[in-house]
């Protein structure tokens, strides 16, 4: 089961359930508004990419959670979201004791909506640049009744 985190958005009680993957590996919100979300991994050997740096893809997973939760907090009522695309530019090994992430919109239409997340390191080092665009996909009430 997952583990909801209550959120206040424009004074309306929102339950945000992470992913049984994002709580698998390791991903904490720390910050949650529309229009940012902050995310941590605290950084163990199960993130290692085998040479004490931290794997590509839990860099990836941080970023996708992050811009995922804040496309979820801007979405109209009856929505849903996918991620389409995501680029990765890794700029520095990941490393330390924790990895944070930021994700801010940068735009947020009827359709899609583009995150960009800048994941540093403990030190302030900017590890990882991540821009992902996600779907806006209105269910339709009549089709998920049948299913």
């Amino acid at each position: 089961m997952s583990e909801s985190i209550s959120v206040d958005v424009a004074q309306e009680r929102l339950q945000i359930r992470l992913p049984a993957f994002a709580k698998h590996v390791g991903i904490e919100l720390v910050e949650t508004a529309s229009d940012r979300v902050v995310g941590r991994i605290t950084v163990g050997p199960q993130h290692s990419n085998g040479r004490d740096r931290v794997h590509g893809g839990a860099i990836m997973s941080l970023a996708d959670t992050l811009g995922a939760i804040g496309t979820v907090l801007n979405l109209p009522a009856g929505a849903v979201t996918s991620t389409i695309e995501s680029k990765t530019n890794f700029l520095s090994a990941g490393r330390g004791p924790h990895l944070i992430g930021e994700s801010t919109p940068l735009h947020i239409g009827r359709n899609t909506m583009v995150w960009q997340t800048v994941v540093s390191d403990a030190d302030g080092r900017r590890v990882a640049v991540v821009t992902q665009t996600q779907l806006v996909l209105t269910l339709d009430p009549s089709r998920t009744a049948q299913s």
